[in-house]
Parts: structure tokens; sequence; C-alpha cells
């Protein structure tokens, strides 16, 4: 097995049920659509050929020259059927895409709801590429057109961003959620070249750790989907080139075990232990369990025997926010970003944190996740 090099101590929690949604609060700021006109020049275009695009809002006084970068999430396709219909949809156009975008939690300008960046320039980049912002090819059978440009769309945001003050910045922050959350691994290195050599920049990955391990069946559900994604949208090429080199196999450097043997970017790497998007695809997908034996701990967590799952109503930094050792997720960022207290955190077993509030999910509750441990070591962080 590799072994990880950099700062970055790596606590492998027990992977289990409830899902990758992201950390967020409650106070609303609308951010409008901002495209980027002369992406086509440069192939940098969303599945069905429309502008990429991101909402910028401005930073001020002390932080006007510090940026925090957010990679919106949402899947991947890993086919051409998936990706035809992902292109009609919000996930794969610019066109279906809401021009409005509310900021809250990490891209919150509240102070009092997000003390440590709330006067920083924020952006959010939106996802339109089906690939975690990482694919360059293109499929035209004659009749239909797909774009996987994600690579392409990535530079070329960036590129609008450095005359607007991004080649300025002192402190800079790349973060994502979901697979937003695994884009950041994917583009930490060159997002560091493109900035001052001056600059502190750091990555936060959120919900974006997704695991190469075997399922019931003792097969390898994630990696046979992400070799698959990678092949059809041309990723290989972009993937670290030092990691590529180490293995035979150079797909598995899309997952973040892998990469993170190559990345010397300071990390905090926040992820729940009861994750739903893993437990339902990589450790009980659908194809091993024909008969549905899974069925009633998956459609209902608080029915598991093996392990009981949690759903955790997650903030940034409200009142009932989550806490480890009465720390919120909000003040483990600052503090690690900042350098201002090196600690370990690690939450006690499943249900005895009490800040949880251990909500069943029905169709109302739609924002859940509880990260169950964070460590802060000299220059990173893991749950």
């Amino acid at each position: 097995m590799m072994k990880i090099r950099i700062e970055i101590t790596l606590c492998l929690l027990l992977f289990l049920v409830l899902a990758p949604f992201c950390i967020c609060s409650g106070e609303r700021l609308p951010v409008g659509m901002t495209l980027v006109r002369k992406a086509t020049a440069h192939g940098a275009v969303c599945l069905d050929g429309s502008l990429p695009a991101y909402h910028l809002h401005r930073g001020f006084g002390a932080g006007s020259n510090n940026w925090i970068l957010q990679f919106e999430g949402g899947g991947w396709c890993n086919d051409i059927s998936s990706c035809l219909e992902r292109a009609k949809t919000r996930r794969g156009s610019t066109r279906y895409m809401s021009k409005l975008e509310v900021f809250s939690g990490i891209l919150s300008n509240n102070a009092s709801l997000n003390p440590d960046f709330y006067n920083w320039n924020r952006v959010k980049l939106r996802y339109c590429d089906g690939a975690s912002f990482s694919g360059d090819s293109k499929f035209d059978n004659g009749t239909s057109l797909l774009y996987f440009r994600g690579q392409r769309i990535w530079e070329a945001i960036i590129h609008d961003l450095l005359p607007k003050g991004l080649s300025r910045a002192r402190k800079a922050l790349l973060s994502g959620c979901s697979a937003g959350g695994l884009a950041t691994f994917l583009h930490s290195h060159n997002f560091t070249k493109m900035l001052p050599s001056n600059a502190s920049v750091k990555c936060l990955s959120d919900a974006g750790f997704f695991l190469d391990e075997r399922d019931i069946s003792l097969n390898y559900s994630m990696r046979s989907f992400y070799h698959d994604l990678v092949a059809l949208q041309g990723i290989e090429q972009n993937l670290n080139p030092n990691c590529t080199r180490s293995t035979s196999n150079p797909k598995l450097c899309f997952f973040p075990q892998y990469a993170l043997n190559y990345i010397s970017t300071p990390y905090f790497i926040l992820n729940s232990a009861y994750d739903v998007f893993q437990f339902h695809h990589s450790l009980v997908p659908p194809s091993p369990d024909l008969h549905g034996h899974w069925n009633r701990c998956k459609l209902d967590p608080a029915a598991c025997s093996a392990t009981r799952s949690v759903y955790c109503k997650d903030t940034w930094f409200a009142v009932d926010s989550p806490r480890i050792h009465n720390k919120t997720i909000a003040e483990a960022v600052g503090d690690w970003y900042f350098g201002r207290k090196i600690t370990k955190e690690i939450d006690c077993p499943y249900p005895c944190d009490k800040t949880c509030h251990n909500l069943i999910p029905s169709p109302q509750v739609s924002m859940l996740l509880l990260p169950t441990a964070y460590i802060l070591p000299d220059r990173a962080a893991i749950w």
C-alpha cells in the first residue's frame, strides 16, 4: 500500500449510512450568475455546448484580497445514455440553471454566521460536465453530440477570475461538496500554481472522499463506475501525473485515497462516517442485492442491525450545529486554516453525541449530515 508522505493523517472511520450533504446555514444571500463569454473559443463548454458559469460575491475590507472557490457537486455520468439525459438538466447545461444562487454557510457574508470568511471574495463554480471538472473529450456520432470539457471549464473560470483580483490573492481556499469535494483533489496542485507564490493556499473537501472498497459481493463497484467515467470523458490525461506514473492502473488516481499521496497542499477533509451515497453505491449497490435483503436497512437506517445509522441536521455556525468536544465545523475549519490551534478531535461512537438531532429522513428533511470526527494535525484535518 502506498504511504501518504504529506502532512495529512487519514483516519479511516467506518463508512456507513448517511448522505453526503454539505455544510450550510440559515442566512440567504442570492448572487447572480456570470457566464464565461470567452469560454467557447477554448472549447470550454457544458455537456450540451452551453457556456460555463460561476457566481461571485465580492469581498471587502480585510478580506478583499482573499478568495474562496467552491465547486458545486451533483454526481457523475459515466456512459452516453446517462450523459445525454444529464445534458437536458441543470447538471449538464447552464440553460436550465437558476440564474441566482443562494450563498450560505461558508459562502455567507454574515459575520455572525461565517466569522472567518464572511468578507472574502466568494465564488461558486457551477457544475455542468458530469466528471468533477476533469474531462477533456467529445462524443459525436452524427446524431448526438456531447462535450466532456470539465478540465477546460475549470481553466476558463480561473482565467476569467484572475483579472478580477484572483491574481493578487493573499489567501485562498479551494472547496467543494460531494462530486465538487472530489474535484478539489483533482485540482489542488494546478490551483496553487495559478496563484502568487506567496499566497496561502489550502483546500477543504466536504463529503468528497469516495472510497475504493469492496461491496457486499466482494466486487469493486465504485472502481468499475469510475473506470468507465475516466475512459468516457478522457480524464486520465488530467490526473496527477506523479500518481498515474506510480501505478499500473492510472484510473485509480481519480480516487482521493490514491491521489493524496501526491498532494502537498494543506487539506481539511470533512466526511461523515455515516454516508448514504457510499452505503447505497459502494457498500450495497443494487446489483449484488437482487433479492432486496438490504432494502429495509437502506430505506430505514434505524432498522440496520450491523450498525446503527444516524441522521443529523448539519449547519455551519448555527446554535444547533453538530459539535465535537463543543467545537463546530466552522470553528474547526477556521482554527485549521488560520493556524490558531492545533488539536485532534474524534467523535464518540453513535449515539452518544447529543448535538446530533437523530432525525430519520422524510420527504420534508433534505439537508442531513454528521461529520463524525475531524482531526486537526499541523497542516491538515480529516473527519
